[in-house]
């Protein structure tokens, strides 16, 4: 059962949602993120409960612009700021899974640090909320979308044969893998990532795949999207390591690592909570 604040004056249940964000070497980025931060109006009935960055093993000054924001981000936002790291880069994938286990709210919605979908795009999440939906996903290629900057046509090509791929392999059927908007209830969020064990870039077709094979409803939603040139993504590299990630999701299925009754659990680390 959901725990919800409520809100006394109006005698209304707030709906609480925690951010988790990671980064890896963004110092040339985070500005950008610490800006729309600040700036951020939550949706009337959700109430902002918490701000996760996971640090990445980044090497450069990201965690002291995050450490240097803290105090006035939680002036502004009246919520909890923390940030996790741990010194070895181990994957986009490993990092939203240390973030979202760390999360407690009745949603949790992970997204990039270059803030591709803005967050007023959190207004569209509401009604899903309110409505109990287990997993909520951004999509930029549903034709209600609203693509602002383009990426590259290749990058374009690759992407829908990267999805159409995704959906043959794992079954699942959504138009968009890996739009970095996505939320998770609280019982979604348990046993979609306690499971999950891809710790790169196929994490977004693990994590899904999952959701459907635990019985959870997947809600898409269009989102106001623009393309960041500055993206870490090598696609010589990235295309190949996913797609044998695509094989050892179904290897991982067929070998029964997850099964309900084999909760996985991340690798031992030791994080510094700032």
């Amino acid at each position: 059962m959901k725990r919800m604040q409520v809100n006394v004056t109006k005698g209304k249940p707030l709906i609480s949602v925690s951010f988790v964000i990671p980064v890896y070497n963004e110092e040339d980025r985070i500005g950008t993120t610490l800006t729309a931060l600040k700036q951020l109006r939550m949706p009337a009935g959700l109430t902002l409960k918490e701000v996760i960055f996971i640090n990445d093993g980044s090497k450069d000054k990201t965690t002291a612009a995050i450490n240097k924001a803290k105090a006035g981000l939680k002036k502004k936002l009246k919520a909890r700021i923390t940030l996790v790291s741990y010194d070895h880069n181990r994957g986009k994938g490993y990092a939203v899974r240390v973030g979202m286990l760390t999360s407690d709210a009745d949603y949790t919605l992970f997204f990039d640090a270059d803030i591709s979908t803005p967050l007023d795009q959190l207004r569209k999440f509401a009604a899903p909320m309110r409505h109990g939906a287990d997993v909520i996903i951004g999509t930029r290629k549903n034709g209600k979308s609203t693509v602002l900057v383009h990426q590259p046509w290749y990058r374009q090509l690759l992407g829908k044969g990267f999805t159409l791929l995704s959906n043959i392999v794992m079954n699942v059927w959504v138009n968009d893998f890996t739009c970095g908007f996505k939320a998770f209830s609280r019982e979604a969020l348990y046993q979609v990532f306690t499971h999950a064990r891809i710790n790169r870039w196929g994490y977004d077709s693990e994590i899904l795949f999952l959701a459907k094979k635990f019985g959870y409803t997947i809600c898409q939603i269009p989102v106001t999207w623009s393309n960041d040139e500055r993206t870490k993504v090598d696609l010589s590299k990235a295309v190949f390591s996913t797609l044998h990630e695509l094989y050892t999701i179904r290897r991982n299925d067929a070998n029964g690592l997850y099964s309900r009754r084999c909760s996985t659990r991340i690798k031992k680390f030791t994080p510094i909570v700032a």
